[in-house]
């Protein structure tokens, strides 16, 4: 028997409303999956901007470790300049050559960055006067020398970035164009693996004032952690670099995660178009000088604690 017409409508109408109802609960439904998709979008891209990232240094990874330059990214000042110092008070040389150690100081700590004739013509100085003595007596008054000028001048903040790489059990290296001994001395104190650093030529253990080869400075640096990788079995994608200089740039771009330390306006305007990681513990006034925002200059002061903790991330 053939159900009335107005049954039939209502049936029609229910399905039509059931029909309407799935279409309306999958299309709800393909929405809030589309929002969640967004959500999770824009949370990487924060992430990727400097928020939540997976942990660095990794631990236990065998096959990556960390480069740092020593002047004024390790230490405030040049080290040879310090060095310098220990030498006049112990009357290596005379006054007239200690005016000319504090000018190259001042003068290197207030541009905040490495120039190539003045840090040469610290070289020179510094081959000069050390010329005769033996090797072994310059090692010896450099371990006092770093109690007396240095060891105050570590900044916390690059400190605890170094540390955290050696407790994820990766080597460090300090790279520097400071004499072998002197970077071997502060990368001995501060706990590190080692040190590349300028060699200055001895025969029979006595310095000859000469150099071996050139300054480990700029390119030279690069090539020094190229090497050392290829005798380490490093994975140069898998290490880190930190650097004050701009003149660092080869040796920051060979590996994945390059960081600025303290960084020149030339680095900084680098860093900044790369998206490489920078980080600054100076003062709010030194920062000042180079562009810095005063207040990202005085918080990152207290980073002595603060990069402990922010190393643990991945930084790149």
């Amino acid at each position: 028997m053939a159900l009335p017409a107005w049954l039939t409508s209502r049936k029609r109408s229910a399905t039509a409303r059931s029909v309407l109802a799935g279409e309306a609960a999958a299309e709800a439904a393909r929405k809030q999956e589309q929002a969640d998709q967004a959500e999770l979008a824009a949370r990487a891209e924060e992430e990727a901007e400097g928020g939540e990232e997976p942990e660095f240094p990794v631990v236990g990874d065998a096959h990556a470790a960390a480069f740092f330059d020593l002047d004024n990214t390790v230490m405030q000042g040049a080290a040879l300049f310090h060095f310098g110092r220990g030498l006049y008070k112990r009357k290596f040389f005379r006054k007239r050559e200690l005016t000319r150690f504090a000018w190259q100081q001042a003068y290197f700590r207030l541009a905040g960055s490495e120039n190539a004739d003045h840090m040469q013509d610290a070289r020179d100085s510094a081959l000069s006067i050390v010329k005769g003595h033996r090797v072994h007596e310059l090692m010896a008054i450099g371990e006092e020398i770093y109690d007396e000028y240095m060891a105050g001048r570590i900044w916390p903040g690059t400190r605890a970035l170094a540390q955290a790489h050696l407790d994820a059990g990766q080597k460090v290296w300090l790279v520097t164009a400071a004499p072998v001994e002197t970077a071997t001395i502060i990368a001995r104190r501060l706990g590190l693996t080692g040190a590349l650093g300028t060699v200055a030529e001895s025969v029979g253990g006595v310095y000859t004032g000469r150099l071996v080869g050139e300054p480990l400075h700029g390119p030279a640096k690069a090539e020094a952690v190229r090497a050392l990788a290829a005798a380490e079995r490093l994975e140069l994608d898998r290490c880190a670099a930190y650097s004050d200089s701009a003149n660092d740039i080869p040796m920051l771009s060979l590996v994945g995660y390059p960081y600025a330390i303290n960084p020149d306006s030339r680095l900084r305007a680098h860093a900044r178009e790369m998206g490489w990681r920078l980080r600054d513990y100076r003062t709010g006034r030194k920062a000042a000088k180079v562009g810095i925002p005063a207040a990202a200059g005085v918080g990152a002061l207290a980073g002595g604690a603060a990069a402990a903790v922010a190393l643990q991330r991945r930084r790149r």
